[in-house]
């Protein structure tokens, strides 16, 4: 075994049924605009990459790049930083009638962490890691509600893939609603291969999906990791397979799903008070 706990191997619900670069020629004035994590034309791109900021994404125009975008985007490459390519409309409703000249950065409103130090914070605190894994959340209202969600929860932190999900925006910081602030990030490469970590340093994968084991009938009294997929696909079928629980909420309305940070909620306060009451 991988040194987890073996009296939860019987709860494994597999039997169940499982469930590039992304371009401008702008020739107008140079912008130079850094605003709530914005940095909006080349001048401001360029002295954000400079700085010490983490740096979510970078968004250029589509078609043909030249000049200084060249320049900026194979440093961004170059430092594994996700580029975009998106229409002139995305990048005009990004900068807000600021002069983009086809390129925004997104800074991260919060520095990361790595795996590793969320689980310091549970061995600082002298409890039972619970962590949250995002899997393909891309509104940044859903994901500023998960991390209060979390963070009420006692969650010691959340993961979030480079790609394929909302960063920790301006949107999302204002939508955790201050939770932020006492939440650590982690942002991975791969989420398949962190998985693959945190069952190595012990922990158990609960993906919260349709047609899996009742939350309530779920033994959570382990070191967890919950993951809650997109708002449109769920879970992916990948992380799926890997996750040693497929966890859900029985619906009984005519609406067959909640939103993820209602969701998570639910599962996440249940998990929280099942890992507390075992070590009263």
């Amino acid at each position: 075994m991988d040194g987890r706990d073996n009296k939860n191997k019987k709860h494994r619900p597999r039997e169940n049924g499982k469930a590039g670069v992304q371009r401008r020629n702008d020739r107008r004035p140079e912008a130079e605009t850094v605003t709530e994590g914005m940095a909006v034309g080349r001048n401001a791109v360029r002295e954000l990459l400079k700085s010490e900021r983490s740096i979510d994404k970078i968004f250029v125009k589509n078609g043909t790049r030249e000049g200084s975008i060249t320049v900026l985007v194979a440093e961004a490459i170059s430092r594994k930083i996700p580029v975009v390519e998106v229409t002139q409309e995305k990048l005009d409703s990004l900068s807000q009638g600021t002069n983009h000249q086809g390129i925004v950065a997104m800074a991260s409103e919060k520095e990361y962490t790595d795996v590793d130090g969320i689980l310091a914070i549970a061995r600082e605190r002298n409890e039972t890691p619970l962590i949250v894994i995002a899997d393909g959340i891309e509104d940044p209202h859903n994901m500023g509600a998960l991390i209060r969600c979390a963070e009420c929860a006692g969650a010691h932190g959340i993961i979030i893939p480079k790609r394929r999900n909302v960063g920790i925006t301006p949107t999302v910081s204002k939508a955790s609603a201050g939770a932020l602030e006492h939440m650590a990030i982690a942002k991975v490469s791969n989420i398949s291969a962190t998985i693959d970590e945190l069952k190595k340093k012990g922990l158990w994968i609960f993906a919260a999906e349709a047609g899996g084991t009742a939350y309530y009938e779920t033994d959570f009294n382990t070191p967890a990791a919950i993951i809650f997929g997109s708002e449109g696909f769920g879970v992916g079928k990948v992380i799926k397979e890997k996750s040693d629980f497929i966890v859900s909420i029985p619906m009984y309305g005519k609406v067959n799903s909640l939103n993820v940070s209602t969701a998570a909620s639910v599962v996440l306060c249940h998990a929280a008070r099942v890992q507390r009451e075992s070590t009263k």
